[in-house]
């Protein structure tokens, strides 16, 4: 090794030094005090290649391929990243005895392999998306059935839609019935649906359900109208569909079982624990467990993964370790792993295999792997694997918050462990002593790694969901040591006595243990405070926490202390969120404008799971229903006028004689009309715009109008004189005799396309 050997370890100095691009002896003073980075950061880089420290670079440096894939515009060709990464790749090779212009090499290899998996696995999934809102007779088999409290939620993989052409048929459709009883995976049904295209996100940077169905093979969501008949398929399932089939039904009848011999809000969250399947849940307990920052526990991903794999491992070395002779002659801890892997796979595929869980599966069987070779489990290189495994299979998954959350909470606590993982060479005090210190040594342990998991996932879960949990150490140190010691023990004895029928006594208790849990979860969120909605984080600041993050962990020397720049570029901005001053509907049946009292006010009739999401985005708590949304908007039965602070006029158009006086007197107008082209206004978003671009997002700054829509799309256009008034004079009345304030919306019978988006899937 090279820190056995000074002569390997200068040399590897000398070849950090190298890699640095500064001038010799460059160095920087202040008040006497003169530091020499160059040397600093040699020492540094040394440490990181004398400790083999570069390969986790390799999987940074993939993920930044697959981020320049999600920027990039159109359609992407397949041969140019194939060939960077073989030019690189085969540049790495030669200059194999010049340590860092290969690293650089590989880099640069490993970032053309990001961009052309996620290429590779784009074109994969290419399926037809449905483009507008049909009716239509469809048929189809049943591949998954979601119970949702007596209504169900089916998957449907089509098999005929009489209304399209089949070239325009989606592969799969996702739909809601309102009565779910009779359905199982499997069948063959029928029905007429109403469909509409899955719903793009509300604001740009918003939740993006397309492209979540894009990469699901969903084409459309909807819901099934009339009389559900079963007719003949015209042609058998294929073994896919069948074992899909079979497990989901499974599933289906085991959460039937948990839910009845437990009851109650306990009953549902336990079968959630055990199957994923989480329909059942009410969405009062999902309110209640994100408030105690424990949602996270009903969705199957690391904590049971590494639970029921680890219950699986000390089982199996626990009964090995019964027979003398085995335990002495057999390699019981690698048996005890193998064991530990296999149930874990038999676990993901019972529980769905959800993105989460398969990424959850991949993680765990790396590291008992490497437990298998006699390697540390939790290390570095082995978080390195498990993303490069999973991104080259999902590297779409990379962009979600599954995957940041997760991985970002692991790599925390691998940065963690060699300060939880000291121990004192030699303890010679008492039995009960060292109890006493080992159980305070747990508790801590316990808050250390809830905290630094909670810390290193706010940034986050504030970017995705705009909520922080407070209070979440308190909740998560309550409530995880008897989903530890208590909920996940009795699942996995619950379902190995399930085939016996000896089950119901486990579930009882189980669902003692989830009841605690959910009295925990009620308290933490009965604090003043427990869950902050916060204005959505832009692109920036979550890019420069995730950089300090992975400069926490990656570097293994001094290194580490270059997370302070990002870290602090990301608490900057985070500080002062730059809010949208308007939300348009992607296809004009509302807006929510800026008013005058600094607040969001809302004109015409968007459905409330948009409005939802614009209110969180701009980190206001009100519900959608709240009447004070609509109390600074001026209108009649012809649209809406929003005056801003800065005097701004905002129109939004229901009715063509409104055009005339708005598109002269407004900076921005919105409408779900065809707008006149004589139309004046500064910024015209109309029916053609949104129908082109998606729903819009607007910035007023200064003198100009930022635009950015759900398309990817940015523009600034600049207000011409006569659109900018001063701030303090007083707004010119807009047909004055009609546009009165009014608590109340204009009653304007507009279809609401949205209003089932929240139950076809819009959600995460």
């Amino acid at each position: 090794m090279a820190q056995d050997n000074p002569h390997a370890r200068l040399r590897i100095q000398r070849a950090a030094v190298g890699v640095l691009s500064l001038p010799a002896g460059w160095t920087a003073s202040y008040a006497g005090f003169t530091f020499d980075l160059r040397g600093w950061l040699a020492r540094g880089i040394a440490a990181q290649v004398d400790q083999r420290r570069l390969f986790p670079w390799i999987a940074v440096s993939f993920g930044l391929g697959i981020l320049l894939f999600f920027r990039a515009e159109g359609r992407p060709a397949l041969w140019a990243p194939v060939a960077g990464f073989a030019l690189f790749a085969a540049a790495a090779i030669a200059a194999r005895h010049r340590l860092g212009l290969m690293a650089a090499m590989v880099a640069l290899s490993a970032l053309f392999a990001g961009f052309a998996a996620a290429v590779i696995r784009t074109r994969a999934v290419d399926a037809p998306m449905l483009s507008r809102v049909v009716i239509t007779p469809i048929s189809g088999f049943i591949e998954a059935v979601e119970d949702r409290g007596g209504r169900a939620r089916l998957t449907l993989r089509v098999t005929g839609m009489e209304r399209l052409l089949q070239a325009e048929w989606p592969r799969r459709v996702r739909v809601t019935v309102r009565d779910g009883r009779g359905f199982t995976a499997g069948q063959h049904v029928a029905a007429t649906a109403r469909l509409l295209p899955p719903p793009e996100p509300a604001w740009p940077g918003g939740y993006d359900f397309a492209r979540d169905a894009y990469f699901r093979e969903i084409g459309a969501v909807g819901s099934l109208l009339g009389a559900i008949t079963r007719p003949a398929s015209p042609s058998p399932p294929d073994w896919s569909l069948r074992v899909a089939a079979a497990v989901d039904e499974a599933r289906n009848v085991l959460t039937e079982r948990i839910a009845g011999a437990i009851g109650g809000p306990a009953g549902a969250v336990a079968a959630a624990l055990v199957t994923g399947k989480r329909g059942l849940i009410d969405e009062p307990t999902n309110d209640v467990l994100r408030a105690a920052g424990i949602y996270h526990i009903v969705s199957i991903s690391g904590l049971h993964m590494v639970l029921a794999a680890g219950t699986f491992f000390w089982l199996a070395r626990a009964l090995l370790a019964l027979s003398p002779g085995i335990a002495l002659l057999w390699p019981v801890k690698r048996i005890a792993a193998a064991a530990a892997m296999a149930g874990a796979c038999l676990y993901c595929i019972f529980s769905g295999s959800e993105v989460a869980t398969e990424r959850s599966l991949i993680m765990t069987l790396v590291m008992f792997g490497a437990v298998m070779v006699d390697r540390p489990a939790l290390s570095v290189r082995n978080l390195a694997i498990t993303p490069l495994v999973v991104l080259a299979r999902e590297p779409e998954t990379l962009i979600g918050p599954s995957f940041q959350m997760s991985f970002g909470a692991v790599a925390a606590l691998i940065a963690l462990a060699p300060w939880l993982g000291r121990r004192r060479e030699e303890d010679v005090r008492g039995p009960v002593s060292r109890a006493i210190d080992w159980g305070v040594r747990s508790i801590l342990g316990l808050l250390a790694t809830t905290l630094v998991a909670s810390l290193a996932t706010a940034p986050f879960a504030a970017y995705h969901f705009q909520t922080v949990n407070p209070f979440g150490l308190v909740g998560n140190a309550l409530a995880l040591p008897l989903v530890s010691l208590v909920v996940m023990p009795a699942a996995l004895l619950g379902v190995v006595a399930y085939p016996f029928g000896l089950d119901r006594p486990v579930w009882q208790l189980m669902g003692w243990a989830v009841a605690q849990v959910l009295d925990v979860s009620a308290w933490v969120s009965g604090f003043s405070g427990s869950s902050l909605l916060v204005p959505a984080l832009g692109v920036g600041a979550v890019a420069a926490f995730a950089s300090a993050l992975v400069l926490v962990t990656v570097p293994v020397s001094v290194l580490r202390w270059l997370a302070v720049i990002p870290l602090g570029a990301g608490l900057a901005l985070a500080a002062v969120p730059d809010r949208y001053d308007a939300f348009v509907d992607r296809e004009g049946s509302g807006a929510a404008i800026r008013g005058r009292a600094g607040r969001l006010v809302l004109v015409g009739k968007p459905s409330a799971f948009v409005v939802e999401q614009w209110l969180r985005a701009d980190g206001d708590p009100r519900a959608p229903k709240d009447g004070s949304l609509r109390q600074d908007a001026r209108c009649d039965p012809l649209g809406c006028v929003v005056t801003r602070a800065d005097g701004r006029d905002v129109a939004y158009v229901v009715d063509l004689a409104a055009f005339e006086e708005d598109c002269r007197r407004a900076a921005v107008v919105v409408t779900r009309l065809a707008a006149p082209p004589t139309c004046g206004a500064t910024v015209v978003l109309d029916r053609a715009a949104l129908r082109s671009h998606g729903a819009t997002a607007i910035r007023f700054v200064d003198d100009a109008v930022l635009l950015r829509t759900t398309r990817g799309e940015s523009s600034a256009l600049r207000l011409p004189a006569s659109r900018l008034r001063p701030a303090q004079e007083a707004p010119r009345p807009v047909r004055a005799p009609d546009r009165r304030p009014r608590a109340a919306g204009p009653s304007i019978d507009l279809p609401d396309v949205e209003a089932e988006e929240s139950d076809d899937g819009a959600g995460p």
